[in-house]
């Protein structure tokens, strides 16, 4: 059986999935393909979201990784999704089963994991998180299932802000989850601060507050992955932050999107080690 597989997004072509699960299936004497579906590419300019689905479908897909900008206006073309991704309001694996569009989230398990392996027994009380887009929403998710108590967002577009910390106070209303207008207020007094807007990305170039903001006693945690080491990231550690890069995330919410195509446990250790 040969499994395929694929990834829509936009401005993606460096993206490290398709090697991330195809080595993997090679380790494990699996046939599997994973396609990049860049929609900034002039191949798809016709297509929409929908008819990209409709046509991995009808092409045998097993399924496919969804990222920005597309985590949450993919929901409303699926017929169902986990209880994570409901929870979450974002969608980064799509399932094709019997005739059915099924949406996971593996951004949250991902990120959860990558976090205890790199910042273990960092104090988690309050945090400062910049990004309230679909890769962030999880983010958000996966820190207070983590424990944190106090989460302060900020995002450009502060009404997606606003919704996600709404979103977020149902679920956990034994936290508090605040929407922020200015970074320097969602900093002050955090223990920690996320990135998890696409800023630092090769095809996103700079950062998204100026690195003087942090202070030595904070831990900083990036979402971006390409390049390992982001703008901010660097300044972090140069400040004393203690820092965690955003391989971990990417490698482990890999690992659990391809459980999920193919029904087989992929060795995740081993995909840590050969991601560079």
């Amino acid at each position: 059986m040969k499994w395929l597989c694929g990834l829509i997004g936009e401005d993606i072509r460096q993206s490290r999935s398709p090697a991330m699960h195809e080595r993997e299936a090679r380790h494990m004497d699996m046939a599997l393909e994973y396609r990049l579906i860049d929609m900034t590419m002039p191949q798809y300019k016709t297509y929409s979201l929908a008819t990209m689905l409709d046509e991995m479908e009808q092409n045998g897909f097993a399924g496919t990784n969804i990222t920005h900008p597309f985590k949450q206006k993919v929901i409303a073309l699926l017929d169902d999704v986990s209880d994570a991704a409901r929870q979450i309001g974002a969608v980064n694996t799509v399932l094709f089963r019997d005739g059915k569009r099924i949406g996971h989230n593996t951004d949250w398990s991902g990120y959860r994991e990558n976090f205890l392996r790199g910042l273990p027994g960092v104090a988690l009380h309050s945090v400062a998180q910049i990004g309230a887009g679909g890769a962030a929403a999880a983010v958000s998710y996966a820190l207070l299932t983590l424990g944190v108590r106090q989460l302060s967002i900020f995002d450009l577009a502060s009404d997606r802000a606003d919704g996600l910390a709404a979103n977020l106070t149902t679920q956990f209303p034994d936290a508090e989850v605040r929407s922020v207008r200015s970074i320097e207020t969602a900093l002050k007094s955090a223990q920690g601060v996320v990135q998890s807007t696409p800023i630092g990305m090769y095809a996103h170039p700079g950062t998204p507050f100026p690195p003087d903001f942090l202070t030595p006693d904070q831990w900083f945690s990036e979402v971006v992955y390409f390049p390992r080491e982001t703008q901010l990231l660097k300044a972090a550690r140069d400040r004393g932050c203690k820092v965690l890069d955003g391989v971990g995330m990417a490698v482990f919410q890999a690992a659990d999107a391809f459980e999920l195509f193919t029904g087989r446990v992929p060795d995740r250790e081993r995909i840590l080690r050969e991601f560079d």
